[in-house]
């Protein structure tokens, strides 16, 4: 852990220290100079804050969202896996120290706060609840907000805070990032007076944050099981986004299947009437490849589909397979724009150059970038951008340029790509 992490150095007086940083933010807000003892990152936020248009003694967290609206964005988004991790490895502690833990999404905004009850009573008096935006641009330098801003664990102390109000408390914050493509997903927070600046307490944040990131992974590399809405019982399910070859899951059993037959699995589970050899030939090659060597392909395929059945004449599955496709296909159609993005891990076989296979692809890849473009969200364009498949993209890196403020503590960088692209391509 870094020493520009920690606001409170090892043995330090925690009253000296308080008294030195009021007298330096007092120095800061009146006159605009700034103390030499201040820490590079404190004094970089606070720079960022008031350029921003800030006012150090006015400054409250703007409430963006209402009940209606926390809900839906709780309910799809991808943290809310990692909540039962966060409630049984800090929430839980933090009630009984009388302390805070906050959760925010990609833009800042608070979703969960839970923990003491009476200190989230005191809290509520400077906005820090559930809708809250405590990105920096809405209420200066805070360990969430600046954490997010700097894509590292903050700590802040007391009177490092820029805004008058929040200054008499004390936060440890680290982001959350998405185990597959590395977005940042969010922030976790622990709040409550001089004893969260301590190294311990951003030691006890990583550790939790790391723990969530691996709930995550181990939540995608085991989904839950598909149903049919008729019966109930499981059904397999095949991933293929992002992936060079498909994943088949039934039951305990789990398949990796080779680019061919991962290129057959989708265009059969994509097919409601099935294909023929000859269909399958073309979708699978513009050399149309002899029929007998489609068909070889096939019975190799059924020897590991152990008991999902593929029928022939024409072929297709004989059970019901649920896809990761499917899934994205869900969630963009209930709104749930959120939730497709982080189910979205990448484009569909993107090692694939089977035609139909590079149609599907190019289909997927461009709803979901309607669907975000539509919609307007920052957080999940944001995520969308970070991602290997999102990188490059001008038009979301425009979008996410267009909604974020000025005074975005990501606006530069979200202005710099936007500029980078924009002269590579001409």
């Amino acid at each position: 852990m870094a020493r520009h992490d920690l606001a409170m150095p090892p043995g330090a007086d925690p009253a000296a220290l308080s008294r030195h940083l009021e007298e330096a933010h007092d120095q800061f807000v009146s006159t605009g100079q700034v103390d030499s003892g201040l820490r590079q990152l404190v004094f970089d936020s606070w720079r960022r804050s008031v350029e921003g248009g800030l006012d150090p003694e006015q400054a409250l967290a703007a409430i963006r969202l209402d009940d209606v609206a926390l809900a839906d964005i709780r309910d799809s988004h991808p943290l809310a896996t990692g909540m039962p991790v966060i409630r049984r490895l800090l929430v839980e502690s933090a009630a009984e120290a009388g302390l805070l833990v906050a959760v925010s999404d990609a833009a800042g905004q608070l979703l969960w706060v839970e923990g003491d009850s009476s200190l989230r009573t005191r809290a509520e008096d400077m906005h820090f609840l559930p809708g809250a935006d405590w990105s920096e641009a809405s209420v200066g330098t805070n360990a969430p907000g600046t954490a997010l801003a700097l894509d590292r664990p903050v700590q802040i102390f007391g009177a490092e805070h820029l805004a008058r109000q929040v200054t008499p408390w004390s936060c440890s914050a680290a982001p959350i990032h998405d185990p597959d493509t590395g977005a940042i997903l969010g922030v976790l927070d622990l709040t409550g007076g001089p004893d969260v600046a301590t190294a311990q307490s951003l030691t006890l944040v990583r550790a939790t944050v790391a723990a969530v990131e691996a709930e995550l992974r181990i939540e995608r590399l085991s989904p839950a099981p598909t149903t049919t809405a008729s019966s109930g019982w499981s059904i397999p399910a095949l991933e293929v986004l992002g992936s060079r070859g498909a994943t088949l899951r039934h039951g305990t059993t789990t398949t990796r299947l080779s680019l061919r037959h991962s290129e057959i699995m989708v265009l059969l589970a994509e097919s409601r009437d099935g294909m023929t050899t000859a269909e399958l030939s073309v979708a699978l090659s513009d050399d149309e490849q002899a029929q007998v060597t489609i068909r070889a392909e096939l019975s190799r395929l059924r020897a590991v589909l152990g008991p999902i059945e593929l029928a022939s004449r024409p072929y297709r599955l004989g059970n019901e397979i649920g896809t990761d496709i499917d899934r994205v296909r869900e969630d963009l159609a209930a709104g749930r724009v959120r939730s497709a993005v982080a189910h979205y891990r990448g484009p569909v076989l993107p090692a694939s150059t089977a035609p139909a296979i590079e149609q599907l692809r190019d289909e997927i890849h461009m709803l979901v970038r309607s669907c975000l473009l539509s919609a307007g969200d920052a957080d999940a364009l944001l995520s969308f951008a970070d991602t290997a498949h999102g990188r490059d993209d001008f038009e979301i890196w425009e979008r996410v340029l267009q909604i974020l403020p000025p005074t975005s503590p990501r606006h530069a960088q979200v202005a710099a790509q936007v500029a980078k692209l924009d002269a590579e391509l001409g």
